[in-house]
This record gives C-alpha cells, sequence and structure tokens, in this order.
C-alpha cells in the first residue's frame, strides 16, 4: 500500500515536471500594476466623465483586463517637490517659492486631508527640507529660507526624491522647479528615468526658462525634462513668472485632481530579456488626448 503511494506520488511529480518543461516564456505575475491616465478631448479641455469600458490596456501589446477603476481618484496623494536653488536661479527663486507657497495652499485646502509633501532643494548637492508631511506653515517656512548658489544636481534630486517616493502608497507626483540644467550630478538620467519609473511616479517638470534666446538655452536639458516626463504620464510647463507660473500649479492640481486610475494584474504577457514592460492606455472614443505612464519593471527572461 505504501509502495503504490509512493509510485502514485512520483508519477505525479514527474508528469508535472514535463508540464513545466512545455510552458511558454508567459507568466501570470500576481503583482497589480496600476497606471494613473489624464484624458483631453482634441481642445485641450480635461475629460473626467469616461467609464472603465472606455479604456484598454496594453502590456507588452498584450490587452489587459482592468481590475480596478476609479474615476477622478481620490487616493492620498504623496508629492515630492523638488526646487532648483543653484546660481542660475538665484534672481527668480523668490518669485516661484512664492508660486510654490500658493500651490501648497491650494493642495491642501482642496485635496484629501492625507496628501502630503516632501519638500527637496536642489544645487550641487540634495537636501530633503522636510519629510512628507501635511503641514503648510512648515514647509513655507523652509521654502522662504532657500537662496540660489553653485552648481545644478537635477538628476541626483529625481533619483533620491522617487527613490524616497517607493514605498509610499497611493499616488505619487514628482514636482520639479528648474531652469532645466543640471551640470553636477552623480547619477545619469536613465537613472533618474528609471528610479522615477520604479516609483510609478508621475512627473511635472516646471521649466522656468531664464534665457528667450535659444543660443544661450540649455536645450539638451529641457529635452531631457520633456522625455522625462512623457516616460511617467507627465507633461512640461514652461511659464513665465508670476501668473503664468501660479497657472502652471493650478493645471497641475486640475490634472490630479481629474486622473482615472486603471490596475491589473498582468495574464498572458511574454516575457523578454528586459525587464521593462511596456505599457499603453487606449480609449474608444476617438480624438482623445492621453498621458499615461510607458511601462513599469515587472519580470523577464532568466
Amino acid at each position: 500500500m505504501k509502495l503504490s503511494r509512493w509510485l502514485i506520488a512520483g508519477s505525479a511529480a514527474l508528469a508535472l515536471a514535463v508540464a513545466a518543461d512545455d510552458i511558454p516564456n508567459i507568466r501570470v505575475d500576481v503583482r497589480l500594476v496600476r497606471v494613473l491616465a489624464t484624458v483631453r478631448d482634441a481642445s485641450g479641455a480635461l475629460l473626467g466623465d469616461l467609464t472603465k469600458s472606455d479604456f484598454q490596456v496594453l502590456d507588452n501589446n498584450v490587452p489587459q483586463q482592468i481590475s480596478v477603476f476609479e474615476r477622478r481618484t481620490e487616493q492620498p496623494l504623496s508629492v515630492a517637490l523638488l526646487v532648483d536653488c543653484s546660481g542660475s536661479t538665484a534672481k527668480d527663486l523668490k518669485f516661484e517659492v512664492d508660486s510654490v507657497s500658493r500651490f501648497l495652499k491650494a493642495l491642501f485646502n482642496e485635496g484629501n486631508p492625507e496628501d502630503s509633501v516632501g519638500l527637496y532643494s536642489f544645487n550641487y548637492q540634495v537636501t530633503q527640507e522636510t519629510p512628507f508631511i501635511h503641514n503648510q506653515a512648515r514647509i513655507d517656512q523652509r521654502l522662504h529660507a532657500l537662496h540660489g548658489s553653485a552648481g545644478t544636481s537635477m538628476y541626483d534630486a529625481i533619483y533620491f526624491a522617487a527613490h524616497d517616493l517607493e514605498t509610499r502608497k497611493g499616488r505619487k507626483v514628482l514636482v520639479v522647479v528648474t531652469d532645466g540644467g543640471d551640470t553636477t550630478s552623480a547619477k545619469s538620467y536613465q537613472a533618474a528615468l528609471n528610479a522615477a519609473q520604479l516609483a510609478d511616479s508621475v512627473m511635472y517638470p516646471i521649466l522656468i526658462i531664464p534665457i528667450a534666446n535659444d543660443a544661450g538655452r540649455n536645450l539638451g536639458g529641457e529635452h531631457a525634462l520633456a522625455t522625462l516626463a512623457s516616460g511617467t504620464g507627465g507633461r512640461v510647463f514652461e511659464p513665465t513668472l508670476g501668473t503664468s507660473l501660479d497657472k502652471a500649479f493650478s493645471d497641475i492640481l486640475q490634472e490630479l485632481r481629474t486622473q482615472y486610475l486603471l490596475a491589473y494584474y498582468p495574464k498572458d504577457v511574454p516575457l523578454t530579456r528586459e525587464r521593462f514592460h511596456r505599457l499603453e492606455v487606449q480609449v474608444a472614443r476617438p480624438g482623445l488626448q492621453i498621458l499615461s505612464r510607458n511601462g513599469y519593471y515587472g519580470e523577464a527572461l532568466k
């Protein structure tokens, strides 16, 4: 009796082993992948009335079943606010800080009481001025103590702030106020982008352009910021100081309040040697513009 049970168990194990060898390079990942999407119509107006059936999400070109759908999601925000205080921003820093302060007031007055902001400054080094808190007065105090000097470690700032965001719950956002140059970072552009994507964060660079003439601008840095933003589902703003800068912050708040949350468990996704999975969000209605991140880090062939 014991022998026959052993033979049956052994045969079952062998059958499982043979079957495992026949499995193609497709995995069912238990990880819930979250995608935030902003949708605008042809005129650029935000749309917040779409339904789950209007969306399709593709993971490495394979359609996925949306398991979680939230319209105008109210999941708490963790905002990493990065302010460039390098020497090149010194003359405009006061005006930038005043607009940032008004943005914080609107964010905390209108949002979820669990929303939080972590303030980072960067010149040749990166300083976390405050932890992630819901306290405008404390953040304001640190903001108004900033002064401009030295070089610019923008990629380092994005990298370290994204790393801090990675373990936080809810929606994660990087707002970077800068003139677009990077002169002293130890981290590369690619390292900054990877960190932002690993954190599942949306990036909104606010690019304060000090020189209107292309010959005097850091066009490479500006293009890098645009690519960073589009890869995470955000976009670049290029305001002047004053009311235009205030409007940029207001537009960011509107987008955050009109986002859709789409989440799914990856199924039948073909693996490649790259951990980076390509994401695409589509909507059934023609003529709409969609902002969403272009991928995430998941399983790869070994």
